[in-house]
């Protein structure tokens, strides 16, 4: 891999890392890592040092490089998400995450219903209006779809005015990202999880936080089942 950069040097180990290429507890050295990338040392240090910020690997003099256990990863950063669902457990990983939106985002739609504004509940109905005309036009692959729907969801959380669930905001936006990449999002959206978008957009909208809560918990549910069944 000759003339790699820093992004593609960390790119390509981060990813054999989280695909388990590199099992935990196995060695690397810098001099290897310069030799198999063609690249310099400084390089090579540089992705390192970004692997042992987000917990995957730990640099020890005398010792080298060790993939650290997958418990000590930073399981909620973008890059590692995105390498794992890229990777051969890609739905094992998508059906994980997809559990921490289910434990989230319903509690994040009810605090939504009665903290958001006007002018935010507003928005968050007309997204959902975007995602119903969409999905009836059969876009839901599309990439206005995509966007739409990552809008949509991060409004949420934000509105939440829970600064603790907001800051998942960037990894679920990552596995809804992930899971049309994988093509698992149909183009013609599934009744039961369009609805309750739209119904849940209603319930935030009219301050009604149980319903908000009810219908959010009916969409990711009906989500999760579709991933644990592909």
């Amino acid at each position: 891999m000759a003339q790699a950069s820093h992004g593609s040097v960390l790119d390509d180990l981060g990813g054999r890392i989280a695909a388990g290429e590199q099992a935990p507890g196995s060695v690397l050295t810098l001099a290897g890592l310069e030799s198999h990338y063609g690249v310099s040392r400084t390089v090579v240090r540089e992705a390192v040092r970004v692997l042992e910020a987000m917990g995957m690997v730990e640099s020890r003099r005398r010792v080298g490089i060790t993939v650290r256990p997958i418990d000590r990863w930073n399981a909620l950063d973008t890059r590692l998400i995105d390498w794992q669902l890229r990777g051969p457990s890609h739905r094992h990983h998508l059906a994980v995450v997809t559990e921490l939106r289910a434990a989230i985002e319903p509690v994040a739609a009810a605090l939504s219903a009665r903290r958001a504004s006007d002018v935010e509940r507003a928005e968050i109905a007309r997204l959902a209006a975007e995602l119903q005309r969409l999905g009836a036009a059969g876009l839901g692959d599309s990439d206005e779809y995509l966007a739409i729907d990552i809008a949509f969801h991060e409004l949420i959380l934000d509105t939440s005015g829970n600064l603790m669930l907001a800051a998942t905001k960037a990894a679920i936006s990552a596995v809804i990202a992930g899971r049309a990449r994988l093509g698992l999002t149909p183009g013609d959206p599934h009744d039961v999880a369009l609805e309750n978008h739209v119904a849940t957009a209603r319930a935030i909208a009219r301050g009604d936080a149980a319903s908000a809560e009810e219908h959010t918990r009916t969409y990711v549910e009906a989500i999760l089942s579709e991933v644990r069944s592909s």
